[in-house]
């Protein structure tokens, strides 16, 4: 009998002789070779036939090394799916020997009606340095086209019993077979942490010997069938997230005569082991460089809401982010001030050396970029950043960080975004900190317009950006020209036309920007016989459902919650008068997660819409998904309603 796998995070404890089911290369199938499409999705271009896995130990010379064995055979579809006939491993070489080799690696193409295989010379493997700590092995196997399926073993052996490497039974393609076999000596234990959605299952753990019978070990099998292909959808923060994969941690060692030693550790463990690290901790202790600097700034300055703001904006515009991130400095501290320039710790470790300089309560927050994901399990490894937190009174807190010149406090920067974060105190306590935005990002767009008898519709717009809506807004758009940007403009808004535009705050942070410009557009309107159609919503109105899934099982990251609202003035033509207006409308999600409220009314000549759309969490549940399908298909539909004129007789 075996065990379904299917909750998001499984811990197991298990603890591993060899792989007991040979999976031989090279057997290519005419029938394989032929098949046109991937019988389950058509849209694939490639797609793994199989592929396994296995790790176990062997015994050179009186010590364990970590065997793992990787091969995989898949099949080329599309000229899009030719980067599958590479194949990058990346191994570490900075201590002890570690082995990696490649075996069996071919090419298989249909010729003449038989199966023609290709074997990988020496010129297609190649090697590279990432850096004193790590290279690459790559190959690229030849005469790949499509149709073609491709096969590859490699062997990757280490004297280190924690170099498991991380085992995905899932891909952006399909995946028809896959298995994974772990064999483990009894004198090791591991934490094993399986995350995804994919039905995968596991053996029970199986008690076998040894190949020289001189110890057991445990083994378990995992293997999968017909998994789908993992693929972006709209409002994920990262899919490697919720890709379904394994994961073994090297919890302890339990060998005859020695006492048992543990590696597992917790997060308040690992906090505790990088603040105590001459880069991180020592980095904060340092104060000479900036003191005199300081005193100057803070000379008259006596609230603490003051103090904060004059550091805050002196680190930001003094020092210049290198695109680097870490939480251990670069430069160090002292020289990253002198030089102005530094990574993220080197410049958000300054920023809370100088606030506690300043007798602010200010501490570093570990953070794992929303590229770097969300670990499994408890490791230095899991963390890639790291901003500056500031407690104050009711468990309330700022967030800061001073990398980008945009940012504001508790509007950090949106790769910083990414559910919580972990805060060191000067006792090297430690605590989890929320770092989801709470409060609506605004962003409020005003219109006058009115339409000639011709159908062109001609006004004026007020748009002013919000926090979040602000922060993104100046990152992305204020370092363009005003030609590109208005060119970006008119090019999501077909048929726009915009004269006399300008742009106020956008370098002053305290103040919204705001946009002002003038516009005419000759595609708002359709003419059907004597009347006219056009939506209140004018270019902003929304044409399509973004979810478009039956079902979800991943939750939605809006990012930030904000609000959208439209305030727009319709003037009709002369000898114009309203047939129809849409009606008003007013909806919600449960538990007011998402709310739209449309209102239209009409005075004289004039036809007046309110519109607001409210997303009030930053990540909603995968339960909401069908009620945010269907309300967006409302609000798409009611958007597109038109008001209908009619010529008076």
């Amino acid at each position: 009998m075996t065990q379904k796998i299917q909750t998001l995070i499984l811990i197991l404890f298990i603890s591993t002789t060899v792989f007991s089911q040979k999976h031989n290369l090279n057997k290519v199938t005419v029938q394989e070779l032929a098949e046109k499409v991937h019988p389950l999705d058509s849209s694939a271009s490639a797609a793994y036939l199989h592929k396994f896995g296995k790790v176990y130990f062997e015994v050179v010379d009186g010590r364990f090394f970590l065997v793992n064995e990787v091969s995989a055979k898949i099949k080329i579809y599309k000229k899009e799916g030719y980067d599958y006939a590479n194949l990058e491993v990346p191994y570490y070489t900075g201590g002890q020997a570690v082995r990696l080799y490649f075996e069996d690696a071919a090419t298989f193409n249909l010729v003449d009606g038989k199966v023609e295989r290709t074997k990988l010379k020496s010129d297609g493997e190649f090697q590279e340095k990432i850096n004193e700590n790590y290279s690459v092995k790559k190959i690229a196997l030849p005469n790949v086209k499509e149709g073609s399926i491709v096969e590859y073993k490699y062997v990757l052996k280490s004297p280190y019993a924690s170099y498991f490497r991380d085992w995905y039974f899932q891909h952006d393609i399909p995946v028809n077979q896959v298995y994974y076999e772990v064999v483990i000596p009894s004198f090791f234990k591991y934490r094993v942490f399986v995350k995804g959605f994919a039905d995968i299952t596991a053996t029970p753990e199986e008690v076998v010997p040894a190949f020289n019978k001189a110890y057991v070990q445990s083994k378990v099998v995992y293997s999968g069938k017909d998994i789908k292909a993992i693929k972006d959808e709209p409002f994920v923060n990262n899919m490697d997230n919720y890709t379904s994969m394994i994961q073994y941690e090297l919890a302890s060692t339990n060998f005859a005569g020695e006492p048992i030693r543990n590696y597992s550790t917790d997060w308040t463990s690992v906090a505790k082991t990088i603040y105590e690290s001459d880069d991180f901790g020592g980095e904060l202790n340092k104060k000479s460089y900036f003191e005199k600097d300081l005193d100057a700034l803070l000379k008259d300055v006596n609230s603490r809401d003051e103090k904060i703001a004059t550091i805050y904006n002196y680190v930001k515009e003094r020092m210049n982010w290198n695109e680097k991130y870490g939480y251990y400095t670069d430069l160090g501290v002292r020289k990253a001030y002198a030089e102005k320039v530094g990574n993220v710790a080197d410049i958000n470790l300054m920023l809370v050396a100088m606030l506690r300089y300043a007798q602010i309560k200010a501490n570093p927050i570990l953070v794992s970029t929303r590229s770097n994901g969300i670990s499994l399990y408890p490791n230095r490894g899991a963390f890639n950043y790291v901003i500056a937190g500031i407690e104050i009174e009711n468990n309330k807190g700022i967030l800061l960080d001073a990398t980008s010149k945009n940012a504001l406090p508790n509007i950090i920067p949106i790769r910083a975004i990414n559910w919580l974060g972990r805060m060191i105190r000067e006792d090297k306590s430690s605590q989890e900190i929320d770092l989801l935005p709470q409060t609506n990002s605004k962003e409020l767009i005003n219109i006058m317009a009115s339409i000639d008898a011709s159908g062109k519709v001609s006004g004026s717009v007020r748009n002013q950006h919000y926090d979040y809506k602000g922060y993104v807004f100046r990152e992305n758009y204020v370092p363009l020209s005003k030609d590109s940007y208005l060119e970006k403009l008119e090019k999501k808004y077909p048929g726009l036309q915009v004269e006399e535009y300008e742009m106020t705050n956008a370098k002053d942070l305290t103040k919204p920007v705001i946009e002002l410009f003038k516009f005419t557009n000759d595609n708002l309107v359709e003419h059907i016989g004597d009347k006219m159609y056009i939506s209140p919503m004018l270019f902003h109105a929304s044409t399509v459902n973004p979810f478009t899934q039956e079902t979800r099982l991943y939750p939605l990251d809006f990012v930030y919650p904000y609000q959208e609202r439209y305030n727009i003035t319709l003037t009709i033509p002369e000898g114009y008068e309203i047939e129809s207006l849409p009606k008003s409308m007013n909806i919600a999600i449960e538990n007011n997660v998402s709310t739209f409220k449309y209102l239209t009314a009409s005075t004289g000549n004039q036809i007046q819409l309110s519109a607001v759309h409210e997303i009030n969490n930053s990540s909603v549940p995968a339960d909401y998904y069908s009620s945010l399908k269907t309300f967006y298909g409302q609000v798409v539909e009611k958007e597109k309603e038109k008001i209908v004129l009619k010529k008076k007789i």
